[in-house]
Order: C-alpha cells, then structure tokens, then sequence
C-alpha cells in the first residue's frame, strides 16, 4: 500500500544445550580434629532479645559445660533430653548420629577454587553441583573440649564444645557434567579440604583443625 511503511522482523533461533546432571558419592576423611560450632538455643535466644530490646535478667545463669557440649553438636537423631555424661553416654549406646552442614563442605570447595584462580566467580561455580541433603553424616565419636576465648571488649570466656578427633562422611553429589567433570569437582572438593576446611579454627581462618581429603 503507497506511503505505508515495511515492518521488518528478524527472528533468531537460540539453542539451549540440555543439562548434563550426574551424581556421585565422595567420601571425606579428617586429617585434624572437627571442632563443631552450632549455636545453642540458649545463644540465640539471648541474641534474639537483645534485638528485641527485651531487658536483661540480673546476673547469668550458672555454666553448665557439659550441657554447652551437648548443645554445640548437630545431632541428626538421638539428642538427649537429660544433658548430663550419663545421658549421652546412653545416646551414644542407642546408636546416636551427628552430622555437619553441607553447605560448609561445599563452601570450603569452592572458596579454595577461587582464590587457586580456577574459576573466576563463586556464583557461577555454587551453582554447578550440589550436596544432597542439609547435614553430611560425621562418623566418629565426640569428646569434650574446652576453649579460652575472647568476646566483645576482650572479656574472656570459657567454650565447652564438641570435638571429634577421627572422623570421616559420605555424602552425594549432583553436578553439571556440561560446566564440571568429576575429576574437577573431586579435585576442588580435595582442595577445599586442605586450603578451607570446615568448623571452628579452620584452615580458612587461620587454624589447623577440620582439614580432609578425598578417599
């Protein structure tokens, strides 16, 4: 038709490559003690109040240590009610599990893939496997340690946690074959566990405990 103009569409095919998931089981084994670090009931609902501006009670409640040692562990089934040694002696009987978060195991990964200059961003690489599950299983039995640490203004306290001197997981992992091989990830995983680590004083901030490697 005279004086209208042409519209003109250009079309463009885009081809999205299919996913390559895969799954594997790695197993981890310690080659230093696993110092766990959740944060009990009681710290959080302290940390809960002073967010909410809650006045604070006179004084503090005596320390139970070996309560804080219970309480510093994640147990995945089996956690005793009465927090005393006869009680956790008796969960250990009963066949008690602990685990870690896997989150941290993927974390150490893929931090130590990073700063080795293997990957040029941590997002792109969060997303190219996961650990199934939110724990990893930690086999191995704890023990009792106790910590002198400093909090707030250089006041000193004393830490009553869960260490476990030998220990070792298997977790599954799902991962995108299309961005990562097995042997990379197996590699990155070896690497997070002697650069990073996991639990308190790790490798990664400065200390010597939760290092692992692949077996």
């Amino acid at each position: 038709i005279t004086g209208m103009a042409t519209k003109t569409t250009n079309e463009q095919v885009i081809t999205i490559p299919a996913l390559d998931i895969r799954t594997a089981t790695v197993k981890i084994v310690g080659d230093s003690p696993l110092i766990m670090h959740k944060w009990s009931e009681k710290a959080k609902k302290e940390i809960l109040d002073k967010q909410m501006k809650k006045a604070k009670s006179k004084g503090h409640d005596a320390k139970d240590p070996f309560a804080d040692f219970i309480s510093s562990m994640y147990w995945l089934d089996g956690e005793p009610e009465n927090k005393t040694p006869e009680g956790f002696a008796a969960a250990l009987e009963d066949g008690a599990r602990f685990g870690f978060p896997s989150t941290a195991v993927k974390a150490a990964a893929v931090a130590a893939a990073y700063r080795a200059g293997i990957t040029k961003n941590m997002v792109s690489m969060n997303g190219a496997f996961h650990i199934l599950g939110e724990f990893v299983e930690i086999h191995g039995e704890p023990v009792m340690r106790e910590d002198m640490v400093k909090v707030g203004m250089g006041v000193a306290d004393i830490r009553y946690r869960g260490e476990f001197p030998e220990w070792w997981s298997s977790f599954t992992v799902r991962y995108n074959a299309a961005v990562l091989s097995l042997e990379q990830l197996i590699n990155m995983i070896n690497m997070g566990g002697f650069a990073c680590g996991i639990g308190e004083w790790r490798a990664e901030k400065g200390g010597v405990y939760g290092s692992f490697h692949i077996e």
